[in-house]
Parts: structure tokens; C-alpha cells; sequence
């Protein structure tokens, strides 16, 4: 008798249960797809939101009075992001291991009207930063843009120094920026508001002959950019930024004549100013990957998305290097 009371309940429970699990698996589904379908549309959305500002760009943000460190402000498109980020009224501060270019760029600055003051610092040891960070801090207070203009080399001397060590460029390209973002990046987490800029070579695209250790660097700082802009998207802080720069193919002053590329007419040689301009604008309308030439970016995200094959084609018709005429 009490085993078919116990074989009638367990029938009576199997059968209350199995609608009840179909009905759980249908609810789960509905849930999926509802997911999907919000991702598909948002999808869709943002690259209609991308074309658009192809053609409308978001408006420039004003810098005026920013507070921004500019490290390897001593000459090239470092100096050249100083001076014109004074001209726009932001507040410069000019780090650099070369004293005397540096006492050079903050001079300029002043003569022109801007405000600039000048750090020495060799960023390549950890406590200099830190030291660095301590007197900025305590003489300036809150730093509100970051610009890290280091271990990006010359056209010229790919080809005329031999390879650097592996740690010596890590150091330099990436292991210092990281210790500088450690120290300022916290502050405009707290205040919601700041820009970090993270400048990448050509290397950062794709290999360059016998510059494997600058290669392995630049691919470095590109995978520190975008781990920045997700910790900043997953803690829902929208008022600091993160903007890419791909310096492609090469930033080169206007005295070297000497150098030849593959396809120079779409390539191209560009100034230290033009490039800053370039990047000065990037950076003010927020975006969170550009490249110079501003053209090339598509390039950059073609080369992420084709089959190894056909990217490696496509390296060898374009040929990222370059030749002494």
C-alpha cells in the first residue's frame, strides 16, 4: 500500500515537473534571443554611428586649460604636441631625459605666450617616475592628459642602428608607460575626466625587418591601450578617455629627403607638426583609434580581420619599410 502511494506521488511529481522544465528551457531561449537580437541592433547602430561621423565628425573638445604631460617633449612630434597644445591654452608640462631640447620646447612655449614647465626625468627606471609623479602632483596638482611620445624611432634609425635588447625596449616603449599610467590614471578615475594617449609605430601594425624586440613592444602598448578602455568601460567611467594612435608609416622631419617607400604616392612622408595636428585632433573628438595618415586606419583594422595568408600578401604589396635613395 505505501509503495503505491510513494509510486503515485513520484508519477504526480514527474509529471508536474517536465511542463515546468520545458517551460524554464522556453523562458531561457526567449532570454537569448532577446539578448541577441539587442546586440545585433546596437551593432548595427554603431557602425551607422561610424559612417556618419566619417562624414560629421563629433565636435573638438576645448583643452584649454588642461593640465597635460607631455613625455619626450625634447624634439620630434613630442615638442611639436607641446607647442600646439599651448596654443590651444592648456597648461604644458614638458618631460624630457635631454635638458637642454627640453629647456628648448618649454622656451619656445613661453615666447609664444603659452604656459610650460619643464622636467627632467630619465623614465626608463621606475623611481624617477615615481619621484616624477611626486613633484608633479605636489607643484601642479591634478593631471588631466598623458601623452607618451617614447620609444617610437626614426626612420633612419631602423636602418642605421642594430637591434636594441628586448629589455631596454620593452622598458622604454611600454614597462615606464605603464608606471606612468599607474600613477596619474587613478586621479582621473576618481574625478571622471582625463586622456590617456598611446602612441604606436608602424611596428604595432606589422613586423619590421631585424626589429623584433620593437615589433613585440609596439604590438605591447597597442594591447595596454585597449585592456585601458576596457577596465574603463567595465567600471562604467565614462569621462576619461582612451585614444590609439598608429604612426603610420613614419614621422620624419623636413630636412630627410634621402628616404624612398614603396608607394609614395599614397604613403607619403609627413612633418612632426602635421602629425601632431593629426593627432591633436583625434584626440580632441574622443576617438579611441586613429591613425597618420588618417587614411590608413582602415588598413590597420583590415590587416586584424583577413586570413594570415592574405595579410601577409597585402604586407608584401605594401611593403611598411623603407630604402635610402
Amino acid at each position: 500500500m505505501e509503495s503505491r502511494i510513494l509510486d503515485n506521488l513520484l508519477s504526480f511529481l514527474l509529471t508536474f515537473m517536465f511542463p515546468l522544465k520545458m517551460l524554464l528551457r522556453a523562458y531561457s531561449l526567449c532570454i537569448l534571443m532577446i539578448d541577441i537580437a539587442w546586440v545585433v541592433v546596437n551593432a548595427i547602430c554603431a557602425i551607422f554611428q561610424s559612417t556618419y561621423e566619417l562624414f560629421k565628425p563629433p565636435p573638438l573638445k576645448s583643452v584649454q586649460m588642461e593640465t597635460a604631460l607631455i613625455i619626450g617633449s625634447g624634439r620630434g612630434v613630442g615638442r611639436e604636441l607641446a607647442i600646439q597644445l599651448a596654443s590651444l591654452g592648456a597648461i604644458v608640462i614638458c618631460v624630457d631625459k635631454n635638458q637642454g631640447n627640453n629647456q628648448d620646447t618649454v622656451d619656445f612655449i613661453k615666447h609664444k605666450g603659452g604656459s610650460a614647465i619643464g622636467f627632467v626625468c630619465d623614465v626608463i627606471r621606475r623611481e624617477n617616475i615615481d619621484n616624477l609623479a611626486t613633484k608633479i602632483k605636489k607643484e601642479l596638482g591634478f593631471v588631466s592628459m598623458l601623452f607618451y611620445c617614447c620609444g617610437i624611432p626614426s626612420p633612419r634609425s631602423l636602418l642605421t642602428k642594430p637591434p636594441q635588447d628586448i629589455h631596454e625596449t620593452l622598458d622604454l616603449a611600454l614597462t615606464s608607460y605603464y608606471w606612468l599610467i599607474d600613477r596619474f590614471m587613478p586621479d582621473m578615475k576618481a574625478k571622471n575626466h582625463g586622456h590617456i594617449v598611446a602612441l604606436t609605430s608602424v611596428a604595432g601594425l606589422s613586423y619590421i625587418k631585424d626589429q623584433i624586440p620593437l615589433s613585440v613592444a609596439q604590438f605591447a602598448v597597442q594591447g595596454l591601450a585597449e585592456s585601458l578602455m576596457e577596465d574603463l568601460r567595465m567600471n562604467k567611467i565614462d569621462g576619461v578617455h582612451v585614444t590609439l594612435i598608429h604612426i603610420y608609416p613614419f614621422i620624419v622631419s623636413d630636412d630627410n629627403t634621402d628616404l624612398r617607400l614603396r608607394i609614395p604616392s599614397y604613403f607619403g612622408t609627413t612633418t612632426s607638426s602635421e602629425a601632431a595636428a593629426s593627432i591633436l585632433d583625434s584626440v580632441r573628438r574622443s576617438r579611441a583609434e586613429a591613425s597618420v595618415p588618417k587614411r590608413l586606419l582602415g588598413l590597420a583594422r583590415l590587416l586584424r580581420v583577413l586570413p594570415r595568408r592574405a595579410t601577409a600578401l597585402l604586407r608584401d604589396l605594401l611593403d611598411t619599410g623603407v630604402d635610402f635613395a
